[in-house]
Parts: C-alpha cells; sequence; structure tokens
C-alpha cells in the first residue's frame, strides 16, 4: 500500500489546505505574541507527557521540552516513533551547525508530509525558544494525532470534538461543546472512561461540585489501566478561567486513540479492500513493480502492526467481559458494526481479497516482461526487414530492361533471379514478424495499434513485392536470348553469395538476439546451442573461401583476356569486401555472444545461490513456527502444573517467539533479494514467503489469545475460590473427552457429563448448552466448561449424589466391579470411571474391586457422607 494509501491521506496540505483548515488564524504561533503564563505551563506539562508516552517506546524521554530537542536528536527519534518511518541518519557531531543540521531534518520531514510550518525555524529551536518548541510540538500533534481523525463528514479537531459529543451524550450534568470551559468539572473525561470501561469508574457516585476530584480520578485511571500518561493538573484546569484548548485537544486526543481502535482498524480495512480488490494491470513494467513493492510494503510494514491491533482488541474485549461477569455487571456491548465478531468478519473479508493479489502481480510483470522483450524483438526484425526492403519497389519497377542491350537483359534476368533468391531468403522474417504480432495481440500488449500498424504495412509490401517481382521475371523472360551469353561466373557468385550473405544476417541477428532465461538448465541449453553454432564456422569459412575465390577467377580471367571489368556485379550488389567485412563482423560478434552467456551463467548461479539461502532458513523457520504451535497446544492442556506455572511457561515460549522475530525479518530480506533478481521459483523448498508470514501470524495470535485465556481461568479461580486441584480434575475430565485440541463437540461433552454423574434429558442437556455455547458455535471450549463446572460445584451437592448413585449400583457395598460398571452404565461413561477410580483395599474387597467413594471425593469434594 503503500502509494495508494499515502497518496489518498497525506497529498492534502495540511493547515493551509482549502478543504482542510485544522488550525483557526487564532490558533497559529506569532513571534509578536506571548503565550499566556497559566497557558504556557499547561501545554508545557502536556506536551512534554505527549512527547514521553512515545518516546518511552524507544527507551528514553525528555525532562525539559526546550532544552531536551535543542540538538535535533530526540526530535529526530520521536517523529520515526510515531510515523514508523526512516528519517536520515542525523549528525553526530556536538557543534552548533550539526544541530541545527538535525532539527532542519526533522522539520523537512514534517514539511515532506504536507504540514506546512508557520514561522518556525531550525535555528529557534537549538536556542531553546520556549514558544517556537511548543509551537513545533503543536504541529506535530496536530500532524500525527489529531489530522487523521475521522467521524462521520468531520475531520481532525471538528471530527474529534464531534467524537467526544457522541461519546458523552447519554451522560448527565456533561455538554462538551468545545475544548477548554466544557471540561473543567472532570466529568466529560468520567464520561469519556465510563462509555468504554464501566467497570474502571462508577459515573453514579460522581459529583458535579468536586471538578478536582473528578479530574484526578480520570488522569489516575487513564494512566493505571488505559496507559495515558498524565498531562494535566487538576488544580490548573479548574483555577484557570479558560484552560489551554490545545493542551486538552492534546489528551482528549489520546482518548480517542486509546478507544477509537476497532473503528481505526475497520476504516483502515475499509480503505485496504478496494486497493487489493484493483486487479487491473499497469501498462509498463515499472509501474506493476512499484504495485508489487507496494504490496510487500503493507504485508510487512502495514499489516503486521494491524494484525497486532485486533488480537489485543480481542483480548481487551475478553477480558474486560470476563472482569464484568466475575463483579455480576451487564456485558459491555460496542455499538452496532463495532462488536469482534464484525472485526472479524471485515478481517475475513481483507484476507479473502488478499489472496491472489501477490501472484497476480507476480503473472502480470511476468506477461509484461515477455510483452516487453516481445517488443523488441518486434522492433529489430521490422528495422532488419525494412532496411532490406528499401529500394526494392522501386528496383522492381524499373523498366531498364527496355532500352539495355542482350548482354544488359541477360545480365538484367540474371540479377532478378538472385533477387528471387534473396527475397525467399527472407520469406522467413515476414513470418516470424507476423507470429510475433500475433502474440503481441493475444497477450494483451499496451501499443498492440501501433503494432498491428506496422505489421500490416510490412506484410502490404511483402506482397507488393511479390507481385512486383512477378510483374519483373515475365517482362525479362520475354527476351529469349537473355539466357545465352550471361556471365556464368557472375551468376554463380551471386548465387553462392546472397545465401551465404543471408546466413550471415541470420548468424548476426542470433548472435545479437536477446534472452531470458530463469534457470541454469535454461542458459545451459543456450551455451548448447551457441556451441553447435561455432561447430559450423569451420565449414561457413570454407563456403566464404570458394565464394571469394570466384570473385578471383574473374578477376584473373579478365586480367588473362583483357576485359575490361566496370567493377560491379551486374547479378547482386554484394562484393567480396561485403562478403569479407560482414564475415569480419561475424567473427567479432561470436566472443561477445559468449561473453553474455557466461555472464547470465553467474547472473543465474548467483539465483540459484539465493534460492538456497532462502530454502535452507525457511526449512527451520518452518517446521520450528509448526512445533511452538504444537508445544503451546500441549501447555494449554498439561495440568501438571498450577495456572500459574502454565502462565511463567506460556510467558517463556512468548519470549522465545519475540525473540525469533530477527529470523523472520532476514528470511524477509532474503525474499526480497529474491523478488528483486526475478526469481519466481525454488525448488529447494515447500515453503514461500507467503506460509511463513501466515504460520508467524497464526502463531503470535495463538499464544496472546493462550495466555489470555490461562488469565481468565485465574481470574475464574481466585474469584470463585475454586481449588487448583479442582481446576486440575476438571482440566482431566474435559481432556479426555476432547478431541478437537482445546473444544468438545456437543456429543462429546454429553457424555462427559454423563460421566461425571449427570443424568441428562434433551430439553436439560439443551438448557446446559445454551450456556456453554451461547453464540451457537457448535463447540464448547475449556473456558465456557469451567464456567459451567464452577456454578455447578457452587451450586449442588454432586458428590453425595454420586456416591448415593454408585452405592445403588454396587447393592449397598462399598465398592463396584468393572462388570458391575459396564452392566449398568454406558461404555463411555463406564470407562471413564474405571479409568479413574483406584482398587478398593478393605478387608472385604474382591477380585475387579473398585473404591468409588475416593472417586466421587475427589472429584467433587468431600462428601458429608
Amino acid at each position: 500500500m503503500m502509494a495508494v494509501e499515502t497518496q489518498a491521506q497525506y497529498t492534502t496540505s495540511y493547515m493551509m489546505s482549502e478543504e482542510h483548515q485544522y488550525m483557526s488564524p487564532e490558533d497559529e504561533w506569532d513571534r509578536d505574541l506571548l503565550l499566556d503564563p497559566a497557558w504556557e505551563k499547561q501545554q508545557r506539562k502536556t506536551f512534554t507527557a505527549w512527547c514521553n508516552s512515545h518516546l518511552r517506546k524507544a527507551g528514553t524521554q525528555i525532562e525539559n521540552i526546550e532544552e531536551d530537542f535543542r540538538n535535533g536528536l530526540k526530535l529526530m527519534l520521536l517523529l520515526e516513533v510515531i510515523s514508523g518511518e526512516r528519517l536520515p541518519k542525523p549528525d553526530k557531531g556536538k557543534m552548533r551547525f550539526h544541530k541545527i543540521a538535525n532539527v532542519n531534518k526533522a522539520l523537512d520531514f514534517i514539511c515532506s508530509k504536507g504540514v506546512k510550518l508557520v514561522s518556525i525555524g531550525a535555528e529557534e529551536i537549538v536556542d531553546g525558544n520556549v514558544k517556537m518548541t511548543l509551537g513545533m510540538i503543536w504541529t506535530i500533534i496536530l500532524r500525527f494525532a489529531i489530522q487523521d481523525i475521522s467521524v462521520e463528514e468531520t475531520s481532525a479537531k471538528e471530527g474529534l470534538l464531534l467524537w467526544c459529543q457522541r461519546k458523552t451524550a447519554p451522560y448527565r450534568n456533561v455538554n462538551v461543546q468545545n475544548f477548554h470551559i466544557s471540561w473543567k468539572d472532570g466529568l466529560a473525561l468520567c464520561a469519556l472512561i465510563h462509555r468504554h470501561r464501566p467497570d474502571l469508574i462508577d459515573y453514579s457516585k460522581l459529583r458535579k461540585d468536586d471538578p478536582i476530584g473528578n479530574l484526578n480520578a480520570a488522569f489516575e485511571v487513564a494512566e493505571k489501566y488505559l496507559d495515558i500518561p498524565k498531562m494535566l493538573d487538576a488544580e490548573d484546569i479548574v483555577n484557570t478561567p479558560k484552560p489551554d484548548e490545545k493542551a486538552i485537544m492534546t489528551y482528549v486526543s489520546c482518548f480517542y486513540h486509546a478507544f477509537a481502535g476497532a473503528e481505526q482498524l475497520l476504516e483502515w480495512i475499509r480503505k485496504t479492500i478496494p486497493w487489493l480488490e484493483n486487479r487491473v494491470a499497469e501498462q509498463h513494467m515499472r509501474a506493476m513493480q512499484q504495485k508489487l513493492e507496494d504490496f510487500r510494503d503493507y504485508r510487512r510494514v502495514h499489516k503486521p502492526p494491524r494484525v497486532q491491533e485486533k488480537c489485543q482488541l480481542e483480548i481487551n474485549f475478553n477480558t474486560l467481559q470476563t472482569k464484568l461477569r466475575l463483579s455480576n455487571r451487564p456485558a459491555f456491548m460496542p455499538s452496532e458494526g463495532k462488536m469482534v465478531s464484525d472485526i472479524a468478519n471485515a478481517w475475513k473479508g481483507l484476507e479473502q481479497v488478499e489472496k491472489g493479489y501477490e501472484e497476480w502481480l507476480l503473472t502480470e510483470i511476468r506477461r509484461l516482461e515477455r510483452l516487453d522483450h516481445l517488443a523488441e524483438k518486434f522492433k529489430q526484425k521490422c528495422s532488419l526487414h525494412q532496411a532490406w526492403t528499401a529500394g526494392k519497389e522501386d528496383l522492381l519497377s524499373m523498366k531498364d530492361y527496355e532500352s539495355a542491350s542482350l548482354m544488359e537483359i541477360r545480365a538484367l534476368m540474371r540479377k532478378h533471379e538472385a533477387f528471387e533468391s534473396d527475397l525467399a531468403a527472407h520469406q522467413d522474417r515476414v513470418e516470424q514478424i507476423a507470429a510475433i504480432a500475433q502474440e503481441l495481440n493475444e497477450l494483451d500488449y499496451h501499443d498492440a495499434a501501433s503494432i498491428n500498424t506496422c505489421c500490416q504495412g510490412i506484410c502490404d509490401q511483402w506482397d507488393t513485392l511479390g507481385t512486383l517481382t512477378q510483374k519483373r521475371r515475365d517482362s525479362l523472360e520475354r527476351v529469349e536470348k537473355l539466357w545465352e551469353t550471361i556471365d556464368q561466373l557472375y551468376l554463380e557468385f551471386a548465387k553462392r553469395a546472397a545465401p551465404f550473405n543471408n546466413w550471415m544476417d541470420g548468424a548476426m541477428e542470433d548472435l545479437q538476439d536477446m534472452f531470458i532465461v530463469h534457470s541454469i538448465e535454461e542458459i545451459q541449453s543456450l551455451i548448447t546451442a551457441h556451441d553447435q553454432f561455432k561447430a559450423t564456422l569451420p565449414e561457413a569459412d570454407k563456403e566464404r573461401i570458394a565464394t571469394l575465390g570466384i570473385q578471383n577467377e574473374i578477376l584473373k580471367i579478365a586480367q588473362t583476356y583483357g576485359i575490361k571489368l566496370s567493377g560491379v556485379n551486374p547479378y547482386t550488389n554484394l562484393s567480396a569486401q561485403d562478403i569479407t567485412n560482414k564475415w569480419d563482423a561475424v567473427k567479432h560478434l561470436v566472443p561477445l555472444r559468449d561473453q553474455m552467456l557466461q555472464e547470465e551463467v553467474a547472473r543465474q548461479q548467483s539465483n540459484e545461490r539465493l534460492r538456497r539461502q532462502f530454502a535452507a532458513q525457511a526449512n527451520i523457520i518452518g517446521p520450528w513456527i509448526q512445533t511452538k504451535m504444537e508445544e503451546i497446544g500441549h501447555v494449554s492442556v498439561d495440568i501438571a502444573g498450577s495456572l500459574e506455572e502454565q502462565m511463567n511457561s506460556l510467558k517463556q515460549y512468548e519470549q522465545s517467539i519475540i525473540n525469533y522475530k530477527s529470523n523472520i525479518d532476514k528470511l524477509e530480506g532474503d525474499h526480497q533479494l529474491s523478488q528483486e533478481s526475478l526469481i519466481f521459483d525454488n525448488k529447494h523448498t515447500n515453503y514461500t514467503m507467503e506460509h511463513i508470514r501466515v504460520g508467524w501470524e497464526q502463531l503470535l495470535t495463538t499464544i496472546a489469545r493462550t495466555i489470555n485465556e490461562v488469565e481468565n481461568q485465574i481470574l475464574t479461580r481466585d474469584a470463585k475460590g475454586i481449588s487448583q486441584e479442582q481446576l486440575n480434575e476438571f482440566r482431566a475430565s474435559f481432556n479426555h473427552f476432547d478431541r478437537r485440541n482445546g473444544m468438545m463437540d456437543p456429543d462429546d461433552f454429553r457424555a462427559c457429563l454423563i460421566s461425571m454423574g449427570y443424568d441428562l434429558g434433551e430439553v436439560e442437556f439443551a438448557r446446559i448448552m445454551t450456556l456453554v455455547d451461547s453464540n451457537n458455535t457448535g463447540v464448547v471450549t475449556f473456558q465456557a466448561f469451567i464456567d459451567f463446572m464452577t456454578r455447578e460445584t457452587a451450586e449442588t451437592d454432586t458428590a453425595d449424589q454420586v456416591m448415593a448413585s454408585f452405592k445403588i449400583l454396587a447393592s449397598d457395598k462399598p465398592y463396584i466391579t468393572v462388570e458391575e460398571l459396564r452392566r449398568e452404565l454406558p461404555p463411555e461413561q463406564a470407562e471413564y470411571c474405571i479409568s479413574r477410580m483406584t482398587r478398593y483395599v478393605g478387608a472385604d474387597s474382591s477380585p475387579g474391586a473398585l473404591d468409588y467413594i475416593s472417586f466421587s471425593s475427589a472429584l467433587y469434594g468431600e462428601s458429608d457422607l
């Protein structure tokens, strides 16, 4: 993407655009005006906290906003963090001109994003001018935190205000009309937090006459739970008649970015899908290669953060719902169109249109590469043909035989025969030109019209030449005595020279012919063909010597008999010198062809090394990802330790996965090198970069979700007071019937309940299924199973019931036999009980006796019996 996304979002001039006025005239920074001291204090604190909220991602922070940006280094780092882009390498010197250079690099980057800086220069920032420094930071905040906010038909400041109004509309004593006095009592901030996280603030207990308490409550909750640093002081806001609008707007924008994740993600998906659906091919290779580069940027740079964002949204939603349920509060329902399922459906649509996009790009690049090659070959052959046909129509249309002597007429006839031989030799080239034109049309060449026009012209001319040739032969044949006095030596020279010349033309054409290969085998095939051609050169040299020998014989005869030659062969335009020159040209092209082929061999060998290098890594990374997926699955079903131990194990897996990211990045680099070298296949591995990417994304999502599941189990255990032994027993029961790695089918779930002593009818089972599968997914997750069992454990005296049932089956004996279990219970329930019961060791024991009392107590807790 992301030329399309960048063009769509950033080409509009910032602040000075006719369409988007993000700053009214009174908001602009003026050298001649001083900031209100109270406002300056608020802006210092707010802007410093805002900058540190981003700089801490790079492991640093600032203390004094006008001092710590003076050398430009942290300013450049701040821009890199918030934009996700790389700035030019900073100057490392400590001289003033080094600092000015670094600040100018930062200001140039801001300007490149469509921002027009007003009265802000690098020298003033280096000199620590607080007014200019605050103005610059405000410009950065507007551009990167506020400009892209879009709500309905409004954006930037107006969009943020509309968002605040929509979110706080249902709350009493809240009326957001601006970014200053509307926020003084703190209720608007508390309403924003309660609207999205009702578990964090009890809005009903807030009082309008306690603004400082309200503000501090909002600041503390935002900092502790929402990762929004404290940017304002409650006393400063309350004691200021009109709080600084820029400070308030900066702080409120952090809430938008914290809470509008689903909206932003959905908006990003809606903008991305049309871009991926656009399969209109470009006409030129460079444009298609740019599309491929844009797609690589999308997969490597733009999509991974969105995958993480989607995963985090799901985790936050699940955690919030769990906490609300455990505190007996209603479930949180996002607004229509922003449910987790809506995000999942939108994401599924994105991945559907994404499938095949890269393959389409590569197919189109291959097609354009083939088209460019064919078009160039077509032009070369047309150029050779047109050079050969130049003047031929005029020559064939001449009436020179009408006034010629008998000897001259006979010479003209022989010359015409040589021309016909030459004409036939060129027929193949005309057919090649027509065939290439047809292929260009079939491949939808963008300039097919000019190709067709040129081809039609050559074909029409060729037909004209054929007609004129036949007419001239008919005219010459009427002169019967032409054939009697022809000079046989000139004729023989012409007949031998023309084919040999055509052969040399063909040889030169082949030696200069362009080629495209994609493997060592293909270039070796060309080398073999070239070696075969070189093997024919000795025989061709003999033909050259024989042909030149005819000319030498003509000169010898002329000298011997005193014949005065005109110096021109009447039957051909070729001379001995022409043959010699062209032969020298052929010999000169042979080593050049050798060099070209060897250079291509080196390139193909380099490509093969790239293939092997990529395959070596992919064949390690692919199995590694699969192994990690399986290990995570084993951890999630392992009942050998506590939930905290499982959590620690999963955290270790997560860290090892994070540490492994450098291997993925290196593989991406090798993949990019392969694509830049136009390598489209790799027989050394079954793993493509797409396989690795998908596997990596699934691995990250799986470990995050698994950790979240364990966290929720801990919350459930602690809230319900369930012991670790009970959880382990629940896990053992679940695992025994689980055939889908973490999910049970309804039939398996029914068998599990029966094995645990439930007497289930269809109606009762249907009721239970509505509890454990409220969304009708068709499966029962372990979390749903735990929730159900914890409720059942708390509400019924199951151990007594089960022991009473076993006592009846055992005919009041203190033990039960294997035969009695298999006779009285369903097969699955019987085998489960047999596998879990220990041998009865009482004095009255008999063969096959099992201890059902210990089994019931261990499964459901101590019995009152």
